[in-house]
């Protein structure tokens, strides 16, 4: 981390949105752990690729918050802080809708979401992407995961981050490679 990012995060009131956050330490991920530890990942993909802009910082941390937690008050997020506003735009831009499926939830976000959204939903495939393993997941789930990626998220990335790209290329690549690896080890299920 260059010094003048370690300003920039310095001067940064992150903490309410830390708090907002916890309410994630209730939801479960199928990976183990739990949707809060996640929310920490995003945040973290977003530094280490130098992204030091407070929106959307703060959007990660609660990027899950309002599909995770149905209780979730936009009101309060509105006025965590002078950022609230354009944190909860970001935040909804990356919400699936009640009345979207998955495809067209990723279809609105390249084509309608903000720079910010992309970059967020990059981020938060990489993290997913990253937790994807053929010993705990389903190989139809990494399957479907991998070629919603390839379909929606790749396109994203090759539009705000070539670095973001090669990173989800590559965790493409290695899942596809240990799903064929692991492949003998998958239990052989019964018909009939």
């Amino acid at each position: 981390m260059e010094n003048y990012e370690k300003d920039i995060l310095s001067g940064m009131i992150i903490a309410p949105y830390l708090q907002k956050a916890t309410a994630l330490r209730g939801v479960k991920r199928y990976v183990g752990g739990n949707q809060f530890r996640h929310a920490f990942a995003t945040l973290a993909i977003l530094i280490d690729y130098h992204y030091m802009d407070a929106v959307l910082l703060k959007a990660s941390v609660i990027h899950d918050l309002i599909e995770d937690v149905k209780c979730t008050s936009y009101d309060e997020i509105r006025t965590i802080d002078k950022d609230g506003r354009q944190v909860l735009e970001l935040v909804l831009e990356v919400t699936r809708r009640s009345t979207e499926n998955k495809e067209d939830f990723l279809k609105r976000i390249l084509t309608e979401g903000s720079d910010s959204a992309k970059v967020l939903k990059c981020a938060d495939r990489i993290s997913n992407l990253t937790d994807v393993h053929p010993d705990i997941f389903d190989k139809e789930y990494i399957k479907n995961m991998i070629a919603d990626t390839k379909k929606w998220v790749i396109p994203m990335a090759e539009q705000v981050n070539q670095d973001m790209l090669f990173e989800l290329q590559d965790l493409i690549h290695r899942r596809e490679s240990n799903m064929k690896f692991s492949s003998s080890f998958w239990p052989m299920r019964r018909q009939g």
